[in-house]
């Protein structure tokens, strides 16, 4: 047994090399069929993998808050309907490349929200980057500068659901409304975006300085959106 298990870790088959060394523990390796001991072996494998690309995922994702949909408090007075939530939390907005607006203000849990919707998508084996806004133009900013802008670009247009946290806290120069242009334009009607912001949405508009610009984003991110607008005092003073 002890060079099976061998075998098998060399093997990166790490699920069924613990499922054995439980089996041998519990003395039930004598117990099971050649059948049924090749079902929890590979059953044992399918978890372990699965587990290990949920923590990939969630790594990856470099969420602002760690959250999950069962944490959040459900109440419509607050602009947190249940029944929309856990519509959302089965993934169809992602699959068919819809986006999310959360407005409110400071403290309201915006972010929050974000993040348990973001943690539910890699729970469901979809790729998630959340980025405040501004660190996000920036980054953008120094990848034109190196000449890397392409594959950053490549990177969000590929993600199945991107979080812009922080959106419309200043407005945007000119190059910066071209790279959220694009970056928007690559996800439209494919991929899911979420965006969180103070501002209203009525008041977007005035993030871009070029009108035209600002007519062909917002009419790309705004009409066929999920939209919650979060009410009450801040969280953070509760606390």
């Amino acid at each position: 047994m002890e060079e099976i298990r061998a075998s098998l870790t060399r093997l990166k088959l790490s699920g069924m090399a613990s499922c054995l060394k439980t089996l041998e523990e519990t003395r039930k390796t004598g117990c099971l069929s050649l059948e049924d001991g090749l079902k929890l072996l590979l059953q044992s494998e399918y978890d372990q993998r699965e587990s290990n690309r949920h923590a990939r995922l969630l790594k990856n994702a470099s969420f602002r808050y760690r959250a999950s949909i069962e944490e959040l408090g459900f109440d419509a007075a607050r602009g947190l309907e249940q029944n929309r939530i856990l519509a959302l939390a089965t993934g169809s907005y992602i699959r068919n490349g819809e986006s999310i607006l959360i407005t409110g203000s400071a403290g309201c849990g915006k972010s929050f929200l974000a993040s348990a919707l973001g943690a539910q998508a890699c729970k469901q084996g979809f790729s998630v980057a959340y980025y405040n806004m501004q660190k996000l133009m920036a980054r953008l900013k120094i990848a034109r500068l190196e000449g890397s802008a392409i594959g950053l670009f490549d990177k969000l247009a590929k993600t199945d659901l991107i979080i812009l946290d922080d959106f419309g806290l200043s407005a945007m120069d000119y190059q910066q409304q071209l790279d959220f242009m694009e970056m928007i334009e690559d996800r439209h009607a494919r991929k899911s975006t979420v965006i969180a912001s103070q501002l209203p949405v009525a008041s977007w508009f005035d993030v871009f300085k070029e009108e035209t610009l600002a007519d062909a984003i917002l009419d790309r991110i705004v009409h066929t959106s999920h939209r919650f607008e979060l009410k009450g005092e801040s969280l953070r003073k509760k606390r």
